[in-house]
């Protein structure tokens, strides 16, 4: 048990930033999306995630939960490092949480001061995780290459929202709010590319530990599967955002599903990268983790917790399943 919990509560806490990353990705896309819409569509867009925003962002809370019960000390580290990209990121959320509930709800008038700050929130909560991921794969450790590669992950971060909420509006939205999904995912994919390109060419050179996992015998060629699944993934995503009729015949859900395997597979790599450390070249598993007893009484509760957050999350997708459909508010006073 004291060994395999620290590596059941890490798998637990991947999991849970993936499907965030997944889920409030998209929905952080969308409003990042919005100037390019007209109002009309912009209702449509926000209609979209109405439903699935809001709890989307558990997922979060869940990942950020289990790192500070079952991995303390990686907890403080990583927080005393990032306390300014944490503070700026929630300072997007909420942002933008305030922005959904009052766009309309204010009135004309002030709708469009409310899209700003919507899309403001979207995006800034976007630049501040790309900016924390590329802090957390460099080690934290401060350096100027290591701020240069940091910024990458930060601008570049946005557009990999951009396409899988351009694969999330192709399922939901039709007409020429479709084609618009398809124009924008397609202008976003090359943007990605080069910067999935360049993280990977980027990230073996600020850290030696990944650099020797990677490009030594025989473990290049048993990881070899992961770029190429990675590569096959983008131009499949690629291919369905360039032929309007394939994705109108029932197969746009591959444009989304794709840019999911692309980030499955940057999952996967991170991880292998990163074991067995939770903080690279600092802290590993065990040595993060609380005692065996907290972990073992936390485990039971986490045990119940994911598969009741998991089975929510299908029942919510599947209820609001279909197109979306216009937006409307309650009137004030109702």
């Amino acid at each position: 048990m004291e060994t395999f919990l620290p590596l059941i509560f890490m798998a637990v806490m991947g999991l849970a930033l993936f499907i965030y990353v997944i889920l409030d990705g998209y929905d952080l896309g969308v409003g990042i999306l919005l100037p390019f819409a007209t109002d009309k569509e912009k209702d449509t867009m926000i209609a979209s995630i109405g439903p699935f925003w809001d709890a989307n962002e558990t997922w979060l809370v869940l990942g950020v939960g289990v790192l500070l019960i079952a991995f303390p000390k990686a907890h403080g580290m990583i927080l005393t490092h990032l306390y300014v990209p944490v503070t700026i990121m929630l300072i997007g959320l909420i942002l933008r949480g305030v922005a959904f509930d009052f766009r309309v709800k204010a009135g004309d008038k002030h709708k469009s001061m409310w899209n700003n700050c919507f899309i403001a929130g979207s995006l800034i909560a976007a630049i501040a995780q790309g900016w924390m991921l590329g802090n957390y794969v460099t080690g934290l450790e401060p350096s100027t290459v290591n701020t240069l590669f940091s910024a990458l992950v930060a601008f570049t971060m946005p557009a990999l929202y951009v396409v899988l909420a351009a694969g999330w509006l192709m399922i939901k939205t039709e007409g020429q709010l479709f084609d618009k999904a398809m124009s924008w995912g397609r202008k976003a994919m090359p943007v990605m590319g080069i910067a999935l390109l360049a993280i990977s060419i980027a990230t073996p050179l600020v850290s030696k530990s990944i650099a020797a996992k990677w490009f030594t015998l025989p473990n290049s060629i048993g990881l070899a599967p992961i770029p190429l699944a990675t590569a096959a993934a983008f131009i499949v995503v690629y291919w369905v955002l360039s032929n309007v009729q394939f994705a109108k015949s029932g197969y746009a859900w591959l444009a989304m599903a794709g840019t999911v395997l692309i980030c499955a597979m940057a999952t996967l790599g991170l991880a292998y990268s990163l074991y067995p450390y939770v903080v690279l070249d600092r802290l590993t598993v065990w040595d993060a983790a609380a005692s065996t007893k907290s972990l073992t009484f936390v485990f039971y509760g986490v045990a119940l917790a994911v598969p009741a957050i998991l089975i929510y999350t299908v029942f919510v997708y599947r209820v609001f399943r279909g197109k979306a459909s216009d937006l409307s508010y309650g009137q004030v006073g109702d």
